[in-house]
């Protein structure tokens, strides 16, 4: 096995799991779950059937990843994040799995502990959910959003740096523009 799996976890059949990934106490992984390689996943973590995760991602203690919820490469979900994936729940009406709403985490974003993501949102690449925000509607790439609901305050870096004095990191060095809204990074030629 070139992945480790702690013994007080489950991971059910037909379940594929990459090279270098970690999976930890008490966590279950349902069948058909595709886990990338090299991620984390920490104690008390469920990964639902059919869900896919990329490579590099983290996902901290206490977490559910819904069937209905895609988790692209490096995407970090801190501690008692919430995702859902039906609107409209009701114990004695149940939705099938053909009724989930879909949800896409995007390359590199992170969650925050105890943030909820509503189902049938985008969470854009590079983009940083604070602790406890709502999230209701779609997030911008590289955009910084908090609250309840979840409203947009600023712009975050690759690096996760919040953009405070224009649009240059003070960390990593790069430099974004504002085009029709949306934060690009400049290519030096």
């Amino acid at each position: 096995m070139s992945y480790f799996v702690h013994e007080s976890s489950y991971i059910d059949d037909g379940v594929i799991i990459g090279n270098g990934t970690k999976i930890w106490h008490f966590s279950h992984v349902q069948k058909r779950a595709q886990i990338g390689e090299n991620c984390t996943l920490g104690q008390n973590v469920n990964i639902s059937s059919n869900v896919k995760i990329g490579n590099g991602v983290k996902i901290q203690n206490n977490v559910s990843v819904y069937e209905g919820v895609e988790l692209e490469d490096y995407v970090f979900c801190g501690p008692s994040m919430v995702f859902t994936n039906v609107l409209t729940p009701r114990s004695k009406y149940p939705e099938s799995s053909e009724g989930y709403i879909k949800t896409l985490v995007k390359h590199g974003a992170s969650i925050g502990a105890n943030a909820t993501i509503l189902c049938g949102n985008i969470i854009g690449r590079w983009s940083m959910t604070a602790s406890g925000a709502v999230v209701t509607k779609d997030v911008p790439d590289h955009a910084l959003v908090a609250g309840v609901p979840a409203r947009q305050i600023g712009w975050v870096c690759e690096c996760g740096l919040h953009l405070k004095n224009g649009l240059i990191c003070n960390k990593c060095g790069r430099k974004y523009d504002l085009v029709n809204g949306r934060l690009k990074e400049k290519k030096e030629l």
